[in-house]
């Protein structure tokens, strides 16, 4: 009786695993490790991505209000159409968490192990992983200083000097949580169930049990009841987000429904009440030199509805290649930090940003003993990337009160444009394009009011040196630099000078004899140039007028193959 019974149960767990087996490609090889020491029943809370998304970029309309509302009405009405056959199939089987989240069209859910494999099978499901965990950032020892010598030194008050102190902005944290008793920040507090939102749901008004997120809050918009001024921009407003619970760990699913709830804090599509911008003193510390792009679709929507996202570069120095996601995101406006004497600290992480290999960080700001608000109403000396960071976002909330109408991309090209080049002459990584100055980005912006053009409001100019790039048609929304391509419709949409015309005829590979053949064809012909990504470059056939490549010990089937020239690249599917 017992072999039967155990049997039994090696023949359902085979079932079990052999379903995971069969959507390895939808099941992230994290998830399949674990469901592999769980029992059936054991629960696991895993995030979910449905294949149909929305493509934030392509909303476009006439201010930011009122874009703002768009893009929150159409992630919404996506998963409101599309999540439900999903909730009601996880119901059935007892899931017991089950958390819309529309800002990427997914779900956050707690179900047993067994489960799993059969939501991979549902239609629609694009990727399952885990819902995992961030650890809050500890601050680096500091001795205490000189107070106030960070607020000089991003020049801001020379902005308060000319009238411009933040009023009419808000910020957002989005961290440990705010004291909002402290006199330096309980009358900065735009106030109501808008400005307040704790995922955890431990709080339902603002708290702060570790004090870091009061720290950070406190030097963007803190003001000087402790005798110093102590915040960049004094007159601004902020709101928060505890995504850390009160033990200091952020899961996934929470981070989520923080970049969420910053969308559209009451729940209204048709109110304006998102912030302007948004400081992020955290990251994915455990994988340095890593692209993890779990929060990039969140900090994509962000941008796309013109607000900033600003990201603490990390604390993972003093080498090379040590960025951490998601501020090396290529959407991420990441800070270093440096001291007194404007050297880069040494914990301050460095680049190219392994996710694009951009320069790393974009700028730098002090983040070696400065001065800034605690808990209990006390004041602190604290290092870190993190509060580099705070100083950028409270920049752009002046440089927002001194002109309500710029974009995000405007700002972020004006303090790198505008910033102290040091280190290496021109961008490098370790400061970035350099210091962070206020007053030089003001007169940067200041100059370009009126000589720029960006008749189509994406965030690219006719004009050179108005933005990061130059826009080649700005007559048209769609066409910028970095849009996506429609292939043969004479149309260069992403401003490389080539419409794309590359088109994959074969991609074969054959496991027996380990090879990879990919044939190709572009508009364009011999003058292509076309290359197998990661296998080197094709072979013009002049009497067939293709390229061609075969690749003997390809390493195994690579599933997908890219082919790019000097018009853009073209991916398929391996047969």
């Amino acid at each position: 009786m017992r072999k039967v019974i155990f049997s039994m149960m090696i023949g359902f767990m085979l079932v079990v695993w052999l379903g995971f087996a069969v959507h390895a490609g939808v099941i992230d090889p994290g998830l399949e490790s674990v469901l592999q020491t769980l029992g059936p029943e054991d629960e696991v809370s895993v995030l979910v991505t449905l294949s149909d998304q929305v493509d934030v970029k392509k909303i476009k309309d006439k201010g930011k209000g009122k874009l703002r509302s768009e893009i929150v009405k159409a992630l919404k009405d996506k998963a409101d159409k599309t999540q439900e056959p999903l909730k009601s199939f996880l119901k059935q089987k007892e899931a017991k968490r089950i958390t819309s989240l529309w800002i990427f069209n997914g779900l956050a859910v707690t179900a047993p192990a067994a489960v799993i494999g059969e939501l991979a099978g549902q239609p629609g499901v694009e990727s399952i992983r885990l819902d995992g965990t961030i650890r809050k950032s500890e601050p680096v020892p500091a001795a205490e200083s000189a107070p106030e010598w960070n607020i000089s030194a991003v020049r801001a008050p020379e902005l308060w000097g000319l009238g411009f102190t933040g009023a009419g902005t808000v910020v957002a944290a989005m961290d440990t949580g705010v004291d909002a008793s402290h006199p330096d920040l309980a009358s900065r507090w735009r106030g109501g169930a808008n400005s307040w939102y704790d995922p955890n749901g431990e709080h339902a008004t603002p708290y702060d049990r570790n004090g870091h997120g009061t720290q950070v809050t406190g030097l963007m918009v803190g003001g000087d009841a402790g005798g110093t001024a102590i915040g960049v921009a004094p007159a601004a407003q902020w709101i928060a987000v505890k995504i850390f619970n009160d033990a200091g760990a952020a899961s996934y699913s929470a981070i989520h429904l923080g970049f969420q709830w910053l969308l559209d804090p009451d729940g209204n599509p048709a109110t304006n009440d998102a912030p302007d911008v948004v400081n992020n003193s955290w990251g994915y510390s455990q994988l340095v030199n890593q692209c993890f792009t779990e929060f990039r679709p969140d900090v994509q929507a962000l941008k796309a509805a013109q607000i900033a996202v600003v990201f603490s570069a990390g604390n993972n120095g003093p080498y090379a290649n040590t960025s951490e996601s998601p501020a090396n995101y290529p959407e991420s406006f990441a800070v270093g930090a440096l001291d007194a004497s404007l050297n880069i600290a040494y914990f301050s992480s460095r680049g190219p940003s392994a996710c694009d290999g951009d320069f790393y960080p974009e700028v730098v700001a002090p983040g070696v003993s400065v001065r800034t608000s605690d808990l209990g109403s006390w004041y602190t000396s604290v290092n870190g990337t993190s509060f580099a960071a705070p100083h950028v976002a409270g920049t752009m909330a002046l440089l927002l009160s001194a002109f309500p109408g710029a974009t995000v991309a405007e700002l972020e090209g004006a303090l790198k444009d505008s910033a102290l080049d040091l280190g290496e002459a021109g961008p490098d990584n370790a400061y970035g394009y350099g210091l962070l100055d206020a007053m030089e980005a003001y007169a940067l912006l200041e100059g370009n009011q009126g000589a720029c053009t960006d008749a189509d409001e994406d965030g690219y100019y006719a004009e050179a040196g108005c933005g990061i790039l130059q826009d080649c048609d700005d007559s048209n929304a769609a066409i910028y630099p970095g849009a996506p391509e429609t292939k043969h419709d004479g149309v260069d949409q992403d401003c490389n000078g080539y419409d794309l015309t590359i088109d994959i005829l074969k991609a074969d590979y054959t496991s027996r004899r380990d090879i990879l053949s990919v044939e190709a064809t572009s508009d364009l012909g011999q003058q292509a140039n076309l290359e197998l990504v990661g296998f080197g470059a094709m072979k013009w056939d002049r009497k067939k007028s293709k390229w061609t490549i075969s690749v003997r010990g390809a390493g195994g089937d690579p599933g997908t193959v890219t082919v790019s020239g000097v018009e853009g690249s073209e991916t398929a599917q391996t047969n």
